[in-house]
């Protein structure tokens, strides 16, 4: 319905978690309604390779074998080199054998791949291309973007990653000037849901307003950007007070600032709340920038961010809704990727299992820790508040 939206989607690197806002309602009086869990988001390589033209200088002046070290050196126009080994190249040849460009998907099979291959030749052909003849005769293709993209260089390298998975971040406090855009905008019009989208992944909250205050929007809502996700609670479910509540949210007291079910293997990266009615006084809802309460740790007490970030914390969610279900997973409250940027936040202090498996003597250092972070998440400054009316997302 929108492969226009998609299309801009991969041009904007959507490979970035969402997990970065922390929810509380400070009063359960009368609740926003239904909310819907959203996975984070994911792209390929391949997608993105044709979604960023290459734009600094990809003349190929020379191109040599290296067969002693198995590398192709290719030197640029301007001066500098890059060098890529024989079995990379071998194993991402462009060609339509081995290689499905309408899936972007590798079609060569590591079975059928030589890991010790050679070069027979290599040359630079009338179209700028890089031109490889593999021994059994076997030809390659490479564009000269394409490839100067993919260089093995440390500057090169970090530049890609920084692309793929470190997208623009605007971290804020309680002076966030929350976005708003139209619900209906963004259901018909595919430029508002991309910018809708687009907003939501760098600042991680958005506002839409003037929804019907009707059950079922929601999920006309998720549907307009993918599909529905069915968790033990439903697809969809209602937030209100009830008897015997089978989670914490559905009891009239005030929330602890938390992210939702860390319990799961794979916490959702979205909610989508919809307020169906509110109360006359009561109901507001307090969020915080969970990047940013992590950057402040992380300046302020280093040794608290690191046990946060590398202590495995049990959670488990036990209860019956849609189904019967017992949770169980171990999260790091901060939780890293490989470079130590901070990838999202898994903390909901009602779910925290009281069994914990680390050693004793850790124990107490841990506690101390979280007590700092929560104490930044829970700084006015650091606090946005606000009230939903009906119709509001």
């Amino acid at each position: 319905m929108w492969t226009s939206v998609a299309k801009s989607l991969l041009k904007f690197k959507v490979q970035h978690n969402f997990a970065k806002t922390l929810l509380r309602c400070t009063s359960r009086q009368v609740p926003p309604g239904p909310s819907l869990s959203w996975r984070r988001w994911q792209h390929t390589a391949g997608a993105i390779q044709e979604a960023h033209p290459f734009t600094i200088n990809t003349i190929i002046q020379r191109v040599e074998a290296l067969d002693a070290k198995r590398f192709i050196c290719i030197q640029w126009e301007d001066g500098s080199k890059s060098f890529y080994p024989f079995v990379w190249l071998r194993d991402n040849c462009q060609c339509p054998n081995c290689f499905l460009d309408s899936a972007k998907a590798r079609k060569l099979t590591f079975d059928d791949l030589d890991v010790n291959t050679g070069v027979k030749n290599v040359a630079i052909a009338n179209t700028g291309k890089i031109c490889i003849t593999w021994p059994d005769g076997h030809t390659s293709e490479f564009d000269a973007g394409w490839l100067k993209k993919r260089c093995f260089s440390e500057q090169s390298r970090a530049q890609m990653q920084e692309e793929l998975t470190h997208p623009e971040c605007q971290l804020w406090g309680s002076d966030l000037q929350m976005p708003t855009m139209s619900y209906q905008d963004v259901l018909t019009s595919d430029a508002h849901a991309f910018q809708w989208l687009t907003t939501l992944k760098k600042v991680g909250i958005v506002l839409l307003d003037g929804a019907p205050t009707s059950q079922g929007e929601l999920v006309t809502l998720g549907k307009r950007i993918g599909f529905l996700r069915l968790t033990f609670y439903g697809y969809t479910w209602q937030v209100k007070d009830k008897i015997d509540a089978n989670n914490v949210a559905y009891t009239s007291g005030k929330l602890s600032l938390h992210t939702d079910y860390p319990a799961l293997q794979y916490p959702p990266g979205v909610q989508f709340l919809h307020c169906l009615r509110q109360a006359e006084t009561g109901g507001e809802s307090e969020v915080i920038d969970g990047f940013h309460a992590c950057s402040q740790l992380r300046k302020q007490n280093p040794e608290a961010f690191h046990i946060l970030s590398s202590t495995s914390v049990d959670f488990n969610d036990i209860g019956v809704d849609y189904c019967d279900f017992a949770l169980q997973s171990k999260q790091n409250i901060i939780e890293l990727d490989d470079n130590r940027h901070v990838l999202r936040i898994n903390f909901n202090n009602a779910t925290r299992d009281s069994v914990f498996d680390i050693p004793i003597e850790k124990v107490h250092s841990f506690y101390s820790a979280l007590k700092e972070f929560v104490n930044l998440v829970n700084r006015p400054e650091n606090t946005f508040c606000y009230k939903m009316k009906p119709g509001d997302y």
